[in-house]
């Protein structure tokens, strides 16, 4: 989940002898199109786990040292070593493991603000990871070299912001139905009728889908069954949370469907997750 902090100020998450972590949220220019900028470098050799549950985030990561090893809904093998790539939207779990030698900036997207910076049908990158070369070309390669040579997180920050920044100015806006739709989904916490979405902007459900593929990588039942999920997640946090009241209240049908779907998107049951 995003870490709420105020701007321009960053947070330092770092843990002495294993692994520096700083975020900072982007200034407000890039409200809706990037929702954090993370710095990652790890200071101790070992082997580190950790698991992303299905969220609305598009990651775009610059390595300057080792690989990540990331499996979409499984434990990663060999093969599957990733270091600068832009990943698009997964319905499910995403396992991601290092060694010890992973330095990196990640630039958190909106699925619209993504669409907007990297200027290509989300579609391509759901699913996946793609490299950076294929997701930003010369310039991407150019932008890794400058950040690898800078010598501080703040200084990364502000260059990655002004890089994000300057190739909006020429990103087509997103279509206003397309913003209108997504907005409803978001505020309605998931709980919105796509026949409803689709029958108000005079479309077919087929359409409707199309262009949310296009926009956000998915169509806009499962971007609700992950904003149901995330909200679900978040009330289950509370002390006095009950898994049958989560259920009622995020609009599952029972407390049953509430557990398939936290299988399905987070790889564990709601009881595994609540005692982590």
């Amino acid at each position: 989940m995003p870490i709420e902090m105020q701007r321009p100020k960053e947070q330092d998450r770092s843990i002495s002898g294993l692994f520096e972590m700083r975020r900072r949220l982007p200034n407000a220019a890039l409200d809706g199109v990037v929702t954090d900028i993370c710095g990652y470098r790890e200071t101790a050799t070992g082997h580190f786990r950790n698991v992303e549950y299905a969220s609305l985030t598009v990651p775009l990561v610059i390595s300057f040292a080792e690989p990540f090893a990331i499996g979409l809904g499984r434990t990663p093998d060999d093969n599957d070593r990733f270091a600068s790539f832009a990943a698009g939207l997964f319905a499910g779990p995403v396992m991601i493991e290092s060694f010890g030698g992973a330095c990196c900036i990640q630039v958190n997207f909106t699925p619209l603000g993504a669409r907007r910076f990297f200027r290509l049908p989300m579609s391509e990158l759901t699913d996946n990871m793609v490299v950076l070369d294929d997701v930003l070309g010369a310039e991407g390669a150019a932008l890794r070299e400058r950040l690898g040579n800078t010598p501080d997180w703040t200084a990364r920050f502000d260059l990655a912001e002004a890089f994000v920044a300057a190739r909006l100015e020429s990103a087509a806006e997103t279509p206003l139905e397309i913003a209108w739709a997504y907005d409803r989904i978001i505020t309605s916490g998931g709980r919105t009728r796509i026949a409803s979405l689709a029958e108000q902007l005079g479309w077919s459900r087929k359409h409707l889908a199309d262009k949310f593929s296009d926009a956000t990588g998915i169509g806009p039942k499962t971007l609700s069954r992950i904003v149901r999920f995330n909200r679900a997640l978040r009330l289950s946090s509370e002390p006095t949370a009950d898994w049958a009241d989560v259920a009622a209240d995020c609009g599952y049908a029972d407390q049953a469907h509430l557990v398939r779907e936290f299988r399905e998107l987070a790889g564990e049951t709601p009881t595994a997750l609540s005692v982590r």
